[in-house]
């Protein structure tokens, strides 16, 4: 069903998503992981919760361009068509999520390879994702001004376990910046991030940005997502 724009901005989303999904969710102390059934959670729930300690996630699904996706669609079924410029495969790696299936579970390291491509096997069904705690985390995105889609979009996050960093919108898939990271190990600043040179190989280039322009970008939008970051 296709609402207006009066229609949804007369729905109260946030009661409609806590009492469709309470079911689902585990939200404990800080470090106790977030998980929720993949196909069974709207994005639009984890949008009204920006005050939440996942505020990373949240301001990641308030961000999806498409308002009828961002409010019926699941992270389930994101993650499974992984797009290339989708903003949810990001932060599945940047935030080192566990993907379980009817079958098995999957980390984000080895889920997301290629063009459209997962680990998925056929008639495998995402059930849950999880989420670690993390320290800090933010997701900062530089959108196609048209779709919405990210042409560059960062998830950092500093974790116990060191920092990680999810990039989409620059290869064919979502893939990790060890660059990045690397310095980030040494030094968790903006500065940091953006003094990183990022090389050209395998980015994408097209009419929106050349290789050249998208591997400096990251670099740029990782140092936003830092700093994003540090103000929480």
């Amino acid at each position: 069903m296709r609402l207006t724009t009066a229609q949804r901005r007369a729905v109260n989303w946030a009661a409609l998503a806590l009492v469709a999904i309470a079911a689902f969710v585990q939200l404990g102390a800080p470090v106790v992981p977030l998980a929720w059934g993949a196909e069974a959670v709207a994005l639009a729930w984890l949008a009204v919760r920006r005050r939440h300690r996942w505020s990373a996630l949240a301001g990641l699904a308030g961000g999806i361009g498409d308002p009828m996706v961002r409010n019926m669609g699941t992270i389930g079924g994101s993650i499974a068509n992984a797009d290339p410029a989708a903003c949810y495969p990001a932060g599945v790696l940047g935030l080192n999520a566990r993907i379980q299936t009817d079958r098995r579970t999957i980390a984000a390291d080895a889920f997301f390879t290629g063009l459209y491509e997962t680990a998925l096997q056929p008639g495998e069904l995402i059930v849950s994702v999880t989420f670690p705690a993390t320290q800090k985390a933010a997701y900062v995105k530089y959108k196609q001004q048209a779709s919405r889609f990210a042409l560059i979009g960062v998830c950092v996050a500093q974790t116990a376990a060191g920092v990680r960093v999810g990039v989409t919108g620059a290869k064919g898939h979502a893939f990790r910046a060890t660059e990045i990271e690397n310095a980030l190990a040494k030094s968790f600043t903006a500065a940091a991030a953006k003094a990183v040179k990022m090389p050209t190989t395998d980015i994408n280039a097209d009419l929106h940005g050349s290789a050249e322009y998208r591997a400096a970008m990251i670099s740029v939008i990782a140092s936003r997502a830092v700093a994003a970051a540090l103000a929480r």
